[in-house]
């Protein structure tokens, strides 16, 4: 998996040696396992914490993968769900009578 996302190919400059082992990660976080390559695809679209370029990337590889538009809508509601209901109940804290 040679293409490593922007940030990752700059870290090669300042340190060769953290690029390797973040490289190795990534490669190691994104391969088929236990999980095939579109579903960790669709999983990390999540991981892309308000990057857009990094969620257009994922997109575009889950495109490529044979992911359907309307799986990557599901996969990004999902991952709202997720993210939102943390807020919601850290939220309740505001409440809390002490």
């Amino acid at each position: 998996m040679a293409n490593l996302p922007p940030f990752i190919q700059e870290i090669a400059k300042r340190d060769p040696e953290l690029h390797a082992i973040v490289s190795q990660l990534y490669e190691k976080a994104l391969s088929p396992g236990a999980l095939d390559a579109r579903t960790k695809t669709l999983i990390a679209l999540d991981a892309s914490h308000g990057a857009a370029e990094g969620v257009a990337t994922l997109a575009s590889r889950a495109r490529s993968m044979g992911v359907s538009d309307a799986e990557i809508a599901e996969a990004l509601r999902l991952a709202y769900f997720v993210a939102g209901n943390s807020t919601l109940k850290t939220s309740e804290a505001a409440f809390r009578q002490e």
